[in-house]
């Protein structure tokens, strides 16, 4: 496997965005993230409108990553079978055997299309192998493909017939991206590129060797004791059971963040700082992640309800009240 630097990853970062440029408009930010979770070897959870080129953003950031790629529509009456796969029995020499069909979770990057319209069982399925990259199927362990990534989208707006995702399968995600409406100029440039011409052809730019060598750098790369600090502590500002735990965070959270939020802000961190061709991450690394790494995290109460208090808007208000220790 080919070692990378710092600036080697910065340039493969840049290759990667030019690409997509080919065929989106915008979303730079949510790009970004996508590729800081698939280095970090987390998962995604993708929030917004319909229209907003969900499928076609992750479709593409497959193809020019040289990555497989499988799309499972979630629907009410969709098993877990239809994701992991299952034994059928079938006639062999004229003996009777149960044969395994893999299913499509079976793959490096996995779109789950509208995840909370399939019932609790069913979204369950992704849980094993979301954590540890494996899926056990009548007691024999399975593993997937590596690098493995879910993408999961929700619809903020259809709230019938869905089913939310409990806590212990939103904490598998390391982030949660909400997809905002383009500016006008960037619609008036979708507009343009859809009507008046075909849709370009995308190249794969990065080998699946290089992603790994990606990871495998993340894992690697420094991180000082200042950096871990400041984001333990950032996490467990979102604690209300947390000693020094701010008035906001008393006032407005049920739940906060658990460990794996603090573990998630410095794998999000080294890598973001390396997609800036830095060698270690800082604090500020740990900033530009936290709203996507805790923002789902964060249970409000019914207090917040009341005065409109999101879990956003805390975790925005905790990262400028969370100050970083001297060393």
């Amino acid at each position: 496997m080919t070692a990378l630097s710092p600036q080697a990853v910065k340039d493969v970062h840049t290759r990667i965005t030019a690409e997509l440029g080919k065929v989106m408009v915008g979303q730079e930010a949510i790009i970004r993230l996508l590729l800081v979770s698939l280095f970090a070897r987390g998962h995604c959870l993708l929030i917004g409108v319909p229209g907003l080129a969900k499928t076609l953003l992750v479709r593409s950031l497959a193809e020019t990553l040289t990555l497989g790629f499988k799309r499972i529509q979630f629907t009410p009456d969709l098993m877990p079978s239809d994701i992991i796969g299952s034994e059928l029995l079938q006639e062999r020499d004229r003996k009777l055997e149960f044969e395994y069909f893999a299913g499509p979770i079976f793959t490096n990057l996995l779109l789950a299309d509208e995840i909370n319209r399939t019932p609790p069982k069913t979204q369950s399925a992704l849980l094993e192998a979301m954590q540890e990259h494996k899926v056990t199927i009548a007691g024999q362990s399975r593993p997937l493909p590596d690098p493995f990534l879910v993408v999961a989208t929700q619809n903020p707006i259809e709230q019938e017939g869905t089913y939310p995702l409990p806590e212990a399968q939103l904490d598998r995600f390391m982030f949660s991206l909400h997809l905002d409406y383009p500016a006008h100029q960037e619609e008036v440039e979708i507009v343009r590129r859809t009507t008046l011409r075909v849709a370009e052809t995308l190249n794969a730019v990065v080998s699946l060797e290089d992603i790994l060598a990606v990871q495998q750098l993340v894992l690697a790369a420094p991180v000082s004791d200042h950096v871990i600090d400041y984001a333990v502590r950032l996490a467990a500002s979102t604690r209300t059971a947390s000693p020094g735990a701010p008035q906001i965070t008393k006032d407005f959270v049920e739940w906060g963040a658990g460990p794996r939020a603090s573990q998630y802000l410095v794998l999000g961190a080294k890598a973001v700082a390396l997609l800036k061709g830095k060698v270690a991450a800082e604090t500020e690394d740990v900033r530009e992640v936290a709203l996507p790494v805790l923002q789902h995290r964060v249970i409000t109460n019914y207090r917040a309800t009341g005065a409109g208090k999101k879990s956003r808007d805390i975790v925005t208000e905790l990262v400028n009240l969370v100050q970083e220790n001297a060393y």
